[in-house]
């Protein structure tokens, strides 16, 4: 299958939090789109590694995704060793993106900002031809970093106002971490996934805040983006 757009996350569950709306809206667009998980979540403290895979199919339809799979990087494992470059770079060869989304390269999860160099090295390995993988050599056009959880200022947000509430329920879909059964015994160490579901609703109108829209999801390039007719730039200034 041959994609549009691929997004690339850490753990099931990160590409619906970080940009599930965008993912969703480019389906309605009749955009092919797709979810790589890095990793199955194993070393997660709520749900196990099946239930997760479960709720990531669930949230996949959910998403309109046409291809969503587990690349099988160890959880809290997530770096950029050549064996993952490898895998990864195959894929991006079977799938040949025009677009993958990343996440942004600085967070508080080390397999977040990990899993943002290998997304990238893997991208830009897929395209060299002797490169021992099968598939025929490709790299994306395009780069897209998610930084709903990053402190910088984005390069554009899409506006995911019609999507949220899909999107909310493609989040949900992940019962295990966000609705833990009543009674489950209270963990002694910080879950920043307590907080993750009200953290990312107040994100969404911060971000569409910003361009004058109910909900948004913010995205950063590396390079400019180009104009060509400054009479139709959304956003107003005043």
């Amino acid at each position: 299958m041959q994609l549009d757009l691929l997004a690339i996350a850490a753990h099931p569950d990160d590409v619906e939090l970080s940009c599930g709306g965008t993912l969703i809206k480019m389906a309605q667009r009749g955009y092919k789109t797709g979810i790589l998980d890095l990793t199955a979540g194993e070393m997660g403290t709520r749900g196990t590694p099946q239930t997760r895979a479960k709720e990531a199919a669930r949230a996949a339809k959910l998403l309109g995704v046409k291809w969503r799979e587990t690349l099988g990087v160890p959880d809290s494992d997530v770096q950029p060793a050549r064996q993952h470059k490898l895998r990864l770079a195959a894929v991006i060869r079977q799938l040949r993106p025009n677009t993958v989304i990343l996440p942004y390269w600085e967070a508080r999860h080390p397999d977040h900002y990990h899993a943002s160099t290998l997304g990238y090295e893997a991208c830009f390995f897929a395209g060299l031809k002797a490169l021992p993988i099968t598939g025929e050599a490709y790299r994306p056009f395009k780069i897209l970093y998610s930084t709903v959880y990053a402190e910088v200022r984005p390069t554009f947000v899409v506006d995911i106002t019609k999507q949220f509430e899909q999107r909310r329920k493609a989040i949900l879909a992940f019962a295990s971490q966000f609705r833990p059964a009543k009674g489950e015994p209270k963990s002694k160490v910080f879950l920043a996934i307590d907080r993750l579901e009200d953290e990312m609703a107040q994100l969404a109108r911060h971000y569409g805040q910003m361009i004058g829209v109910k909900y948004g999801e913010p995205f950063l390039t590396k390079e400019l983006m180009q104009v060509d007719d400054v009479m139709k730039l959304d956003v107003r200034s005043i």
